[in-house]
C-alpha cells in the first residue's frame, strides 16, 4: 500500500527519500556523465543550435533523456547510461556516413529544399508542404529584408530550417509584404465587378503573380481576387 503523501513535507520536497550524502553521488554521476557525453560530441562535431539537422536535433533528444536519467535516479546505473550514450552516438554516426556516402540517403534523412518564391510569386503547395501559411512565409522574407514579392527571383526552405533568397536585378512589380498584411490589409479587387477588368498592374492577392491580360482569375493558383502590385523603392545597398 502506498504511503499517504504529506503536504509541505520539506524533507520529501528538497531531499526525496534519498539520504542527504546522496547529493554527493548526484555531483559525482554529474561530472561524469557531463565529461563523457562532451568527449563523444566532440567526436562526432558539434554545431550551433540554428545549424542542427534533423538527425541532430533528434540526436539532441535522445541524449538529453539518456543523460538526464543517469544524474540523479539512484536506480540508473552509470555504465548502463554510458552504454545507451555510446549507442545513440553511433547511430548518428552510421547516419552521417550514409548521408555522405550516398545522396539518396541524404535526401531521405534530412530532407529536401521547398522552393517557397519563383519569380515573385508564392509557391503555395511548396510552403504547404512544410507545413506553412502564407503568412509564415511573409515573415521569413521581412526578416531578410524583403519588402515585396517582385523584388525575389527566388527563395528556398533548405533541408535545416534556414531560408535562402535571391534578388531579381532589377525588382519587378509585385506584392507588398511590409507592412505585414496583419497590420496594414492590403485592398483586395474583384475583377468580375463592373470596371474592375480594366485596371492595370494587378497582382493575385493569394500568390502574388502578376495579373496577365484581362484574366479574372490567377493562372497559377486558381483565385479570383487581387491587389495592386507595386514596385518596392531602391534602398539595398
Amino acid at each position: 500500500m502506498d504511503q499517504t503523501v504529506i503536504s509541505f513535507d520539506w524533507a520529501r520536497m528538497l531531499l526525496g527519500e534519498a539520504p542527504p550524502s546522496f547529493l554527493w553521488e548526484i555531483l559525482f554521476r554529474t561530472v561524469v556523465i557531463y565529461i563523457y557525453t562532451f568527449g563523444l560530441i566532440r567526436w562526432i562535431g558539434g554545431r550551433s543550435i540554428s545549424q542542427l539537422s534533423l538527425v541532430e536535433f533528434l540526436l539532441v533528444i535522445a541524449l538529453g533523456s539518456a543523460v538526464g536519467d543517469s544524474l540523479f535516479y539512484p536506480d540508473v546505473p552509470l555504465l548502463h547510461a554510458m552504454l545507451v550514450i555510446t549507442v545513440i552516438v553511433l547511430i548518428n554516426k552510421g547516419l552521417d556516413f550514409l548521408i555522405l556516402r550516398s545522396d539518396s540517403a541524404q535526401t531521405a534523412i534530412d530532407g529536401k529544399p521547398n522552393w517557397l518564391v519563383e519569380n515573385g510569386r508564392l509557391n503555395i503547395e511548396q510552403s504547404s508542404d512544410r507545413g506553412m501559411g502564407k503568412s509564415e512565409v511573409m515573415a521569413l522574407l521581412r526578416l531578410e529584408g524583403v519588402r515585396n514579392l517582385g523584388e525575389v527571383e527566388n527563395a528556398f526552405l533548405e533541408a535545416n530550417g534556414d531560408l535562402s533568397v535571391f534578388l531579381a536585378d532589377p525588382p519587378r512589380p509585385g506584392m507588398p509584404i511590409v507592412p505585414p498584411q496583419e497590420i496594414r490589409p492590403l485592398p483586395q479587387i474583384d475583377v468580375h465587378t463592373s470596371g474592375a477588368a480594366r485596371i492595370e498592374g494587378l497582382c493575385c492577392f493569394e500568390c502574388g503573380t502578376l495579373r496577365a491580360g484581362d484574366e479574372t482569375e490567377c493562372h497559377h493558383c486558381g483565385h479570383d481576387v487581387w491587389t495592386p502590385a507595386l514596385v518596392a523603392p531602391s534602398v539595398r545597398v
